[in-house]
């Protein structure tokens, strides 16, 4: 079994990143990455390079279904409501601020093309070739207990500094999923993630690679534990996003 985290950004003229773990001996552990990825062409062309047509979860940080025109979809509301206290808010979707076509529902034709299955309900340690969409902010929040969320995103204000400072933390909380349950062995890309001068770009792109591989770490999780560890907001007709929790 393999899992995917896709960082996928919101224009193709924006690099994506993703990251690949397969399972091990109890944990995921890093196969695959890439923080350069440009169209969806691309990154459904990495997923059958590094996936091919072995089972795999795709957990992927974008909305991946977007009916309404306007507005919000409810799942970010309830989403919003429920993590405020966090600062974990959901971003609006909607079809006129993502179109002409949101990425996102692209990106999963595609992969329905390569025999995926968009569905938000995840089994439990089952085999399956299935996509969900995701968000990371909430998920650090559950999985490592924070009060707010991590702060290494540009934003008005917020300094270069401050930025480094909550990047290493993502980082050394990420390493230290390697004592979880599952666990997580992704030292190629974590021993190199050293934030601290970075700038521009260079910057962005290290933050992106952490996302996918969170999201990575996700899937795993979600796989791992099934419905007793996630919280699922909408549902397939509205839009959803799936949340890992500690096991219920």
């Amino acid at each position: 079994m393999k899992f995917l985290g896709i960082d996928l950004a919101w224009s193709e003229a924006n690099p994506s990143a993703a990251v690949l773990l397969r399972w091990e001996n109890g944990a995921g552990v890093l196969t695959a990455w890439h923080d350069r990825l440009g169209q969806n062409t691309e990154i459904a062309a990495f997923v059958a390079e590094n996936v091919g047509n072995e089972p795999a979860l795709i957990a992927v940080d974008a909305p991946l279904l977007v009916p309404n025109e306007e507005g919000t979809r409810p799942c970010d509301r309830e989403l919003s409501r429920f993590y405020r206290k966090a600062r974990a808010q959901a971003y609006p979707a909607n079809r006129r601020r993502l179109g002409p076509k949101v990425r996102g529902e692209e990106l999963v034709k595609l992969l329905e093309g390569l025999g995926f299955r968009h569905d938000p309900e995840v089994g439990a340690r089952t085999e399956v070739r299935q996509v969900v969409e995701v968000f990371p902010h909430p998920a650090a929040v559950e999985l490592f207990g924070l009060s707010r969320i991590l702060q290494y995103k540009a934003r008005p204000g917020r300094t270069y500094p401050e930025r480094w400072a909550e990047l290493a933390r993502f980082r050394d909380l990420l390493r230290g999923l390697s004592a979880a349950t599952p666990a997580l062995h992704a030292e190629k890309i974590l021993d190199r993630a050293e934030p601290q001068g970075l700038r521009g770009q260079a910057l962005k792109r290290l933050e992106d690679l952490l996302d996918a591989l969170f999201c990575a770490y996700i899937a795993l999780h979600l796989w791992y534990w099934g419905p007793r560890g996630y919280r699922r907001f909408g549902d397939r007709t509205s839009g959803y996003i799936l949340v890992p929790t500690p096991p219920r």
